[in-house]
């Protein structure tokens, strides 16, 4: 009898990541369990496979690094018991995003601005340069 399952094309599709990024998580381990294979030896995906990778494509746009995830991969693979080690990669992570998004509304400020200064200085006409005003335009930091 032939497993079923979802083949890698497919789940390239539903995921959003390349077929060689899955070939990639399989090698270093960011699947929670094996990947099974079919009789001819291809990849078959489950439905918890490609709920999990929905997780990991969410957990690595927010910048968790590739090892982070395998060991949170290896904690959930290995079963219940090591809730507590989970919590703690999860709360590393969480704080290491929330310091992100600190820098980044630091950033969005500093452009909000910028852009305010160039949008007054257009609607005005004026002249010389917003970013420095200061400077003739010739001489400005573009």
């Amino acid at each position: 009898m032939r497993p079923t399952g979802i083949g890698i094309g497919e789940v390239a599709r539903r995921t959003g990541l390349s077929v060689h990024t899955l070939r990639l998580y399989e090698r270093v381990g960011i699947f929670a369990g094996p990947v099974q294979r079919d009789a001819a030896g291809r990849r078959i995906y489950s439905e918890w496979d490609i709920a999990w990778l929905g997780n990991c494509v969410l957990f690595r746009a927010s910048g968790m690094p590739l090892a982070a995830l395998a060991e949170l991969a290896r904690l959930v693979g290995e079963g219940p018991g090591n809730e507590a080690d989970r919590l703690d990669l999860l709360r590393a992570h969480r704080q290491r995003v929330r310091e992100r998004m600190t820098q980044l509304t630091d950033c969005l400020m500093l452009i909000d601005a910028k852009v305010a200064a160039y949008e007054e200085h257009l609607a005005a006409g004026a002249a010389g340069d917003p970013w420095h005003p200061r400077l003739p335009s010739s001489q400005s930091l573009r």
